[in-house]
């Protein structure tokens, strides 16, 4: 068979709270969501006959445990809160033992797109050897919205 670049995805859920601070509707008001994150990887098929990876781009399982470590297990079951978000932030701070992820931005379904890329591209390209591209990020915040940050 010949090498073709091919693109695989793999799906992953976790759940955060949030609040967008300066919204004008209710999304300013503390809330979670059940959040999917697709992780979508470009490279070639290999072809080493014999070995398990033999016919694949990367095994799926991969996928799974790099973006739990970096991404999923950071963020699941946390509140997901903008350090400018002063009152918030001075709040969620006095909660013993609570899981508080303070971020540079507003934890938007787009900020927060965009930062699983960025955390998750040099990682995939370090762990194999640059052999694969991180290509898209796909967060879904519901299942009818979500944002699309890409490879440019």
């Amino acid at each position: 068979m010949t090498s073709s670049v091919i693109s695989i995805t793999r799906r992953l859920e976790f759940d955060s709270g949030h609040r967008i601070p300066n919204h004008g509707g209710q999304c300013r008001h503390l809330h979670g969501h059940r959040y999917a994150i697709e992780v979508t990887l470009t490279g070639d098929v290999a072809d080493h006959p014999g070995k398990a990876d033999d016919g694949m781009v990367l095994d799926f399982g991969d996928i799974k445990r790099l973006a739990n470590e970096h991404v999923v297990e950071p963020w699941d079951h946390a509140f997901l809160v903008a350090k400018e978000d002063i009152g918030l932030v001075d709040f969620l701070n006095s909660l013993p033992n609570h899981k508080t992820v303070v971020m540079d931005y507003v934890p938007t379904v787009e900020n927060l797109a965009a930062a699983a890329f960025g955390i998750l591209k040099p990682i995939f390209s370090q762990a194999f050897d640059g052999r694969l591209e991180l290509s898209c990020i796909r967060l879904y915040e519901t299942p009818n919205c979500w944002a699309d940050v890409t490879h440019s």
